[in-house]
């Protein structure tokens, strides 16, 4: 077990003010966060948004700007790592055409399958109603809070 879990993240922002966010279920845990992941070995941080976009948002994109870089020790909430966690401003490059809910974790049903390990949803907040307690992880709720005191 590596004792740091390095994860990025991007705070997407639509032509109508919403931004993207991710309910998840994971490990019989529900929580709500913006859309990334984790680092993976050889990777650098940008190519890692990247290519976590495109899998779970099948959605290429640009990054705009850094917003926020842990700056406190985390503890993961599923193992023993600790996390840093950076967060960026990103911007869709081509049309989003994922499958978008208006509910939080209005998950698809799930077949039967003894290897899922994850439901995913996105669903879109006007940037003025997101609040930092609608997100679950406290560096997702900091990180929100810098982008919208950079946004005034």
């Amino acid at each position: 077990m590596f004792p740091f879990n390095v994860r990025v993240y991007g705070i997407l922002i639509d032509e109508n003010n919403r931004v993207l966010i991710s309910d998840e279920r994971t490990q019989n845990v529900s929580f709500t966060k913006f859309p990334g992941g984790g680092l993976e070995y050889g990777e650098g941080l940008l190519d890692a948004l990247k290519r976590e976009f495109l899998e779970e948002c099948n959605l290429k994109i640009e990054i705009v700007r850094h917003i926020y870089t842990t700056d406190f020790y985390e503890k993961s909430s599923f193992n023993s790592s600790q996390i840093i966690s950076i967060y960026y401003q990103v911007k869709a490059i081509e049309e989003i055409n994922i499958n978008i809910k208006t509910k939080p974790f209005d998950f698809n049903p799930v077949q039967n399958d003894t290897n899922f390990d994850k439901e995913e949803a996105f669903r879109f907040e006007k940037i003025d109603s997101l609040q930092e307690a609608d997100l679950t992880f406290k560096t997702d709720k900091i990180a929100w809070k810098v982008f919208t005191e950079l946004k005034n």
